[in-house]
């Protein structure tokens, strides 16, 4: 099959969702649109960022040539991601809604990616597979059983373990499809109470599998996940030092919402920025999310900057033209308060969540880099 996707290969120094990539931030140029193209799930995982938004039926999409004419007028587009829900959930939501926005971005040389569980049947990837660059899953889990107590945390129905296995199969076979087929496969794992213990095996599974890329994150008090016990930042901290111990090198591993900062006067938090810093093939990615990304959900029309948090939506595209949507958050209260960027750290601060959970009374734009 002819893949239709840019030819520069993604890697360490070339990752176009980063925030700072070609921009000079305090203002940043809006270069990324991720897009919620359903609600539906088959899963309800326990850490799910939009657990309560999800539904069994979808509503009325708005018609695609307004979508397509809004990312016309975003003049610095340089990705798209597809978003749920489950984006490959139903088979008419691949055909009349991801297929045409991945052809879209294929036309106009965008980078694009879905997020995706994996575990639909192997047809609906295929639909797509020539306009994929990434792929990004989740891997929470070492074995089936694992992932039938994680993924079914919060259904309503009951589903047994030989059903979780089935599609445990799924995922891992689906994954194998897609590597051997060119895409690039980016596994992602939350750092929580019940990983950050068994991030080894993890690890080798992404690895066995033929990811490219290993994404780490803290998983943070949202959604689904509101009521799970947090992790200290010394078990964070801990967690990642083990990451960093038992990791393959050769593999990419991405670092993404660590609340561990240039600027932090802590000794141990300037060890792990350091080591972070000096390893190899890792790096740190800034949040996009406010800075040069907004999601836009394909129903109701609305823009948001986040899925985690409480911070409401900032306009519609029924009425707004998205660059005037980004202009719009960059000159908010919110935004502006944590809108800070340390140029010698190349970093861009928190984003709403991390700052909330463990630096409430920290103004980050009296900081500056101690390392």
């Amino acid at each position: 099959m002819i893949r239709l996707v840019p030819t520069t290969p993604l890697t360490p120094s070339y990752d176009p969702w980063e925030p700072l990539f070609k921009a000079k931030p305090p203002q940043y140029k809006l270069t990324s649109i991720e897009f919620t193209v359903t609600n539906q799930c088959n899963l309800r995982c326990e850490h799910c960022a939009v657990g309560d938004t999800l539904s069994f039926q979808d509503g009325l999409a708005l018609p695609m040539d307004l979508l397509l004419k809004r990312l016309d007028e975003a003049r610095d587009l340089l990705t798209i991601s597809i978003t749920g829900g489950e984006p490959m959930f139903s088979e008419r939501t691949v055909k009349e809604a991801i297929a045409p926005l991945l052809r879209y971005a294929s036309e106009r040389g965008l980078r694009t990616q879905i997020n995706s569980n994996m575990t639909m049947p192997f047809s609906r990837y295929e639909e797509v597979l020539p306009y994929i660059d990434v792929m990004h899953i989740s891997m929470n889990w070492r074995n089936a059983e694992e992932f039938y107590n994680i993924v079914y945390a919060k259904a309503q129905q009951t589903v047994s373990l030989k059903q979780a296995e089935t599609l445990f199969g799924n995922m891992l076979e689906n994954t194998r499809k897609l590597v051997e087929a060119g895409v690039f496969v980016s596994a992602e794992t939350m750092i929580n109470i019940r990983t950050h213990k068994h991030l080894k095996e993890i690890h080798d599974l992404i690895r066995e599998l033929g990811c490219k890329r290993h994404e780490v994150h803290p998983m943070y008090a949202s959604d689904f996940a509101r009521d799970m016990k947090l992790l200290s930042l010394d078990e964070l901290r801990t967690a990642v030092h083990h990451m960093l111990d038992v990791r393959d090198e050769e593999l990419w591993m991405l670092f993404g919402t660590l609340p561990f900062y240039a600027c932090n006067p802590l000794p141990e938090d300037q060890a792990i920025i350091k080591r972070l810093r000096e390893a190899k093939n890792v790096t740190l990615r800034n949040d996009p999310d406010g800075r040069n990304r907004l999601n836009v959900n394909m129903f109701t029309g609305e823009v948001i900057v986040t899925d985690f948090g409480d911070v409401a939506p900032i306009g519609n595209v029924k009425d707004h033209r998205l660059d005037d949507l980004h202009a719009t958050w960059q000159q908010s209260d919110l935004c502006n308060k944590l809108n800070c960027y340390c140029p010698s750290a190349g970093c861009a601060g928190p984003n709403v969540l991390v700052a909330n959970t463990y630096y409430s009374d920290t103004n980050f734009k009296l900081r500056s880099a101690l390392i």
